[in-house]
């Protein structure tokens, strides 16, 4: 198995190192190609009118001044990759719900997808003042990895998997429950302040306060198991 890896928060993540981690275990060969910087939130943006560039980090890997989605661009178009999974992340922070249009993370998934390459987003929602075990990120993602990769879906749809934060001396992986994206709208709030000659808002809602629809995505990760969602494209 040739393995593409991408994601959002940039090559010299913790969480991209964690799947690079998880695709070792497997056996399988990875390849990063992944923005040289963190471009979270960026969506499904793309760079057609300036020239992206890409600079060699080592074997068979590569950072690119671009976005996730180019990084998937360039993997396939111009470095003629051929892998036979795209795996995106892992996220530090959670893509559920209205997230996954929003995030980079999930756009990589998204234009694998497009492109008849069968692909899968993860990401690891977080929980203030508790430390990140990337190892036990790394272990789950190989044990879903290997769940998942072969598991029957619908046509044009890939896998957006977000881990629940857990306490770091708990090992073993909660239950996976296959649920739908949540439909309700992330909160929105802003804090005004005023200056003599402009107006600034700075974005002031809490993710943790956001809906918990029944049964969705949000409210599996948020009650501490592995939310398993299968999106469209």
């Amino acid at each position: 198995m040739l393995v593409l890896l991408t994601n959002d928060d940039g090559i010299d993540a913790p969480g991209i190192a964690a799947a690079e981690k998880a695709v070792l275990a497997l056996g399988w060969r990875p390849v990063i190609v992944a923005p040289d910087s963190e471009k979270s939130m960026c969506g499904h943006r793309v760079t057609t009118h300036q020239p992206l560039v890409l600079e060699t980090r080592g074997e068979h890997r590569y950072a690119v001044q671009g976005t996730p989605a180019d990084c998937v661009r360039l993997a396939l178009f111009a470095l003629d990759l051929k892998p036979d999974l795209v795996l995106s992340g892992v996220n530090a922070g959670g893509n559920m719900g209205q997230d996954i249009v929003i995030s980079g993370t999930v756009a990589a998934a998204r234009e694998a997808t497009y492109h008849g390459v069968r692909s899968m987003a993860f990401s690891h929602y977080l929980k203030r003042g508790v430390p990140v075990d990337w190892d036990r990120t790394a272990r789950w993602t190989s044990t879903l990895l290997g769940e998942l990769h072969h598991a029957t879906k619908a046509p044009r749809s890939f896998w957006n998997i977000n881990f629940p934060h857990l306490p770091p001396d708990i090992a073993d992986m909660p239950p996976r429950v296959r649920c739908e994206p949540a439909k309700s709208p992330l909160n929105v709030s802003y804090l005004r302040r005023d200056h003599p000659e402009q107006h600034i808002f700075d974005y002031t809602a809490s993710y943790a306060e956001r809906p918990r629809d029944p049964g969705s995505d949000v409210e599996v990760c948020f009650s501490d198991r592995v939310a398993v969602s299968m999106v469209g494209v």
